[in-house]
């Protein structure tokens, strides 16, 4: 396997063996255009155009800011503040004793189903997400988000890392209502340190560790934001796979014996471990930059900053003995830290010990903003401000339910009943090891109706989208290997398909197609990003959609040695990365329809043909 030799772990740019510089375009903000976030007023009236009544804006700059942070992969025990003396967290854990803490918050198991369900306040599976990739993870457009309520009330909107929800527009966060969008759309990266990127639609190449990265581009916003109310959501892709990070947090792990291990200690990968919790090191580390740079500008008391994960923890490893990890409906596979802070308005220390969950950020952040939700569906989440304020009295009993694949589960205050109909007292029994349904069958059988009743009710099936093309709001439509379908001799890099590329292209009657649908009709410029050995070169490309064809020779090969080896601190399941060259194939006139847009190779002079990451089409 090639690797680059050099291999740096700071904040600098990876050095690029042959990089081509024509892939990316320059590194410019929205916000140093001449929109410059279209100005509080303009704002203002852009809101009152879309949303007429439903919408007040005044005062808004007495609204309080927020800043989401949403991490991916780590478990409610990943944290001192819970008791893990295995690593420190204080700058999370100061949330805590700063702000609220809810001790019984729930996620769904994986994590575009999670991001679905903060977005709208409603169970994803109402939404149209239904899996993790290959189209599966997009949420539907008729579905309102939590920016679209916040943009709509004067509010600046940016997100920062892994979207997850849908590339191609109108599934792009850029559509859904965050003016400002930088990190990936996937639903993992194969690679940490100055990867590629993207910029509102524009490929681009990070700069340093993925997460710091990250927290630049927030930090950035929110200094250019700081005159007005803004909405900074922070989903950031660590823990995740693969476990990399950089030297100096992974050295304070390499070989340290770990005082806390799962309870089933065979199953637990101790390299793995380490990794994530070097990783949860870092994460910590980040969030403290961000703190800090609100006291800095002085935004800290009219600012709500929230912390949470999107799953329970990427592998077996010490989450309080709980039952399940990430992908399980069982309580460690769906509990999560949750805290929130807003100094001088919510109290600090307090620990709220009502069950409640992901479904419940938007109602609660409107409520908390005084700001009315865009949108007319209605929402299964409620808002926890009374819980907050702590002049409830008597809270209503409520059911949270979880699924994933075919097993649903659905937890009360004080049970839980699993996906193969056991019931587990969560008060006395929060570790789920013994099953107690027949010692309740009344509370058993009502359980059961629920989830019966909600599945009926909630659970839409899922259904085959074509890949949107030519939506008016941007000129960029980026279809990539992880949405495509390979045939004949053509494989993936790996079988884990958001950030893999497409391979061994060795017959002429191999080929890649993309399920479309063309949203508006015209000429199209069409490029492919490929590499190509030295003796490959001369393959001929042809583009093929509705019988409008478009091809090229390829006359440069480029060859760069893969990545993320030498970088993985424990093996990766992700596919491993590499630059890609940009094939300009020309112009194609797009008819508006749905159908098959195929990429063939028409002469394979060599071995092989190219590797494929990415068809790009752009509107003219």
């Amino acid at each position: 396997m090639l690797l680059n030799p050099p291999c740096f772990f700071g904040k600098v740019p990876f050095p690029s063996v042959g990089y081509d510089e024509s892939c990316y375009e320059p590194e410019t903000s929205r916000t140093e255009t001449s929109v410059k976030h279209i100005l509080p007023i303009l704002l203002t009236l852009t809101a009152s155009l879309l949303y007429g009544d439903r919408v007040d804006v005044r005062d808004s700059k007495a609204r309080p800011n927020i800043v989401m942070i949403l991490t991916d992969d780590q478990g409610w025990g990943d944290l001192s503040i819970n008791g893990n003396t295995n690593l420190s967290t204080p700058r999370i854990d100061s949330l805590a004793r700063d702000g609220a803490t809810f001790d019984r918050f729930y996620v769904s198991p994986v994590c575009s189903p999670t991001r679905a369900e903060m977005l709208t306040g409603r169970y994803y599976t109402r939404t149209g997400v239904s899996g993790v990739s290959a189209g599966a993870e997009r949420l539907n457009v008729d579905e309102s988000t939590m920016a679209d309520s916040f943009k709509a009330a004067g509010y600046a909107t940016g997100a920062f890392g892994k979207w997850h929800n849908g590339m191609q527009w109108p599934y792009h966060p850029n559509a859904r209502g965050f003016d400002e969008y930088y990190g990936f759309c996937s639903g993992h990266w194969g690679y940490y340190f100055s990867p590629e990127l993207e910029h509102n639609g524009r490929l681009v190449r990070g700069n340093g560790y993925i997460t710091d990265d990250l927290t630049d581009h927030a930090i950035k916003f929110i200094e250019e934001n700081r005159d007005q109310p803004f909405l900074c959501y922070i989903p950031l892709c660590t823990p995740h796979s693969p476990m990399q990070v950089p030297d100096e947090f992974w050295n304070t792990f390499d070989g340290k014996k770990l005082a806390l291990k799962h309870q089933g200690s065979a199953k637990e990968d101790i390299g793995h471990t380490r990794a994530a919790l070097a990783m949860c090191e870092n994460i910590d580390w980040n969030v403290g930059r961000v703190l800090d740079k609100l006291d800095q500008l002085g935004l800290a008391k009219n600012t709500i900053v929230i912390y949470f994960s999107d799953n329970g923890p990427n592998g077996w490893r010490w989450n309080d003995g709980m039952k399940g990890k990430k992908g399980h409906t069982d309580e460690g596979g769906v509990r999560s830290p949750f805290f929130i802070r807003w100094p001088n308005t919510i109290k600090s220390g307090i620990t709220v010990p009502n069950i409640s969950g992901a479904i419940d950020l938007l109602p609660t952040l409107t409520d908390l903003c005084d700001i009315p939700i865009v949108g007319k569906k209605p929402l299964d989440g409620v808002s926890l401000k009374p819980l907050l304020d702590g002049v409830v009295e008597e809270w209503p009993e409520r059911m949270i339910f979880s699924r994933w694949g075919k097993r649903s589960s659905v937890r009360t205050q004080q049970y839980r009943l699993s996906h193969n109909g056991r019931l587990y007292d969560m008060i006395a029994d929060p570790k789920q090891t013994v099953d107690v349904s027949s010692e309740h069958p009344g509370i058993t059988a009502q359980l059961k109706r629920a989830v019966k009743d909600w599945e009926k009710e909630a659970v839409r099936p899922s259904k085959a989208r074509p890949f949107t093309v030519g939506h008016r709001g941007t000129s960029a439509t980026h279809l990539p290997a992880r949405d495509g379908r390979p045939h004949g001799n053509i494989k993936r890099s790996s079988p884990h398909r958001n950030c893999s590329f497409f391979r061994n292209w060795r017959d002429r009657s191999d080929y890649i197609t993309w399920d479309v649908e063309v949203l508006n009709s015209g000429t199209y410029e069409a490029e492919v990003r490929y590499t190509c050995k030295k003796n490959n070169v001369g393959a001929v490309m042809e583009l093929d959609f509705g019988g409008e064809t478009v091809r090229k020779t390829v006359t440069e090969h480029f060859d760069p040695p893969l990545r993320g080896e030498i970088e993985n601190r424990v093996p990766t399941r992700e596919s491993y990365v590499k630059d890609w060259k940009t094939l300009t194939l020309g112009n194609v006139t797009l008819a508006k329809q749905t159908g098959t847009l195929t990429l063939r190779a028409t002469k394979i002079p060599g071995s092989e043909a190219i590797d494929v990451r990415y068809v790009i089409l752009r509107r003219l």
